[in-house]
């Protein structure tokens, strides 16, 4: 569990360097070259990887549903929506949405047992967790606002 909850805390860390990364990109590339990029650049290192790691076997599937190769066009999606909401509200406050979205849908998905998951029961525990985080957002959102308005108004 140890282990799990580091590799979770360093993927956060990453997809938060990495969406930066990718702001700075998109005002000198715009959306699309930035998904060509992101993508493509993540295609080269996750092959190169694959195959010092795993060699022959990194294409080995072992019965999967052709379905879940689309899982890289979801990532377009990721990418141009990450970029596009960092571009307009910070990379904090963004960042914290795509987190607060990130949490209840994958309740939601537990919840029901979509795609295959096995049904996790809902409790409002978790419910409340997710409002708490959305609460969060909303607090830090304007509280941030109006810091910088006062500060515009001082100088």
């Amino acid at each position: 569990m140890l282990l799990g909850i580091i590799f979770a805390l360093i993927a956060g860390a990453l997809v938060g360097l990495q969406n930066i990364f990718n702001s700075k990109v998109n005002e000198h590339a715009g959306s699309w070259a930035t998904n060509v990029l992101v993508l493509g650049l993540g295609f080269i290192a996750s092959l190169t990887l694959g195959l010092i790691f795993e060699g022959k076997q990194l294409f080995h599937l072992h019965h999967m549903q052709t379905w879940y190769w689309f899982s890289g066009v979801i990532g377009v999606g990721v990418v141009t929506c990450v970029v596009q909401g960092v571009k307009r509200l910070r990379p904090t406050i963004a960042i914290s949405i795509v987190l607060a979205s990130q949490l209840g849908f994958a309740l939601f998905l537990d919840s029901v047992g979509a795609l295959g998951l096995k049904p996790v029961p809902f409790t409002f525990k978790e419910l409340i967790g997710v409002l708490i985080i959305i609460g969060g957002i909303i607090v830090f959102k304007f509280s941030g606002e109006q810091e910088t308005q006062q500060s515009q108004k001082a100088s």
